[in-house]
């Protein structure tokens, strides 16, 4: 099992962004996670179906976001955070490859693994697995207890993937294929991709000069029409049925 789960955003500041999400998508936040203080964050969680957004933004002066942001011009997509079958598999596996381990988060109910972004690409990629129920609407540590109290699906129901961009994407999508035990497809747009249980990472050129990243979010949506006229409305960006939010493009799937 390889799922997407969360998908982390980095903002200069976490209100104003936190805001324009929920307008926008309908969303709510369920948590706001305590244990990104020690690395000079604040952070806010809103689950989209079983699955979450993630945007965090730095309080203390030299933190890696905050370098983030710098190097990219910006806020945008920060992370890409899988749900796996064993996370101690995939540890073993990453030391056979050479990958290192930057971050190993180990809360006894939840193993997570963030792997340095100069060895893999793309963006810093996390594999976590959590105990017990094990199913695409199963706990979520990172997330809280109580975040299916604060699911809205009127707006937008699922996210369906994400976009990765590299001046090489073939070679950055056999390099996530090699790391997660996935072979590249292709996507309906034959850009290179991982197809993944409930989602697809695929993988484009750059266009919008910020360099290699995660640039874009997909996702399923029930009410098109309010994601733009809200976007609009708050002075976001839209280019056809795509909105940028927290300087990351939202396709409306």
């Amino acid at each position: 099992m390889l799922r997407l789960r969360q998908i982390c955003l980095v903002a200069d500041a976490l209100g104003p962004a936190v805001e324009d999400l929920k307008a926008m998508f309908g969303l709510e936040t369920c948590f706001h996670d305590p244990n990104v203080a020690k690395y000079g964050l604040e952070n806010a969680l809103l689950p989209i179906g079983p699955n979450f957004m993630e945007v965090v933004a730095p309080v203390e002066d030299g933190t890696t976001a905050g370098r983030y942001l710098a190097r990219r011009g910006g806020p945008g997509g920060y992370m890409v955070i899988l749900q796996c079958d064993d996370a101690a598999a995939h540890e073993r596996r990453m030391k056979a490859l050479g990958v290192r381990v930057i971050n190993r988060l180990d809360y006894g109910d939840y193993l997570g693994l963030q792997l340095h972004p100069k060895d893999t690409g793309g963006a810093i990629l996390e594999t976590s697995t959590g105990t017990g129920d094990q199913g695409p609407e199963g706990p979520w540590h990172p997330a809280g207890g109580d975040w299916r109290d604060a699911v809205r699906t009127d707006v937008v129901g699922a996210m369906t993937g994400a976009e990765l961009q590299s001046d090489d994407p073939a070679a950055l999508a056999a390099r996530w294929g090699e790391i997660l035990d996935v072979e590249v497809g292709s996507d309906g747009d034959g850009n290179p991709a991982l197809a993944l249980e409930n989602a697809t990472l695929r993988f484009v050129p750059v266009a919008d000069g910020r360099g290699e990243g995660l640039g874009g979010v997909d996702l399923g949506v029930a009410d098109r029409a309010h994601v733009i006229a809200t976007a609009q409305a708050r002075g976001c960006p839209v280019n056809g049925h795509a909105v940028t939010v927290c300087g990351t493009r939202f396709y409306l799937r």
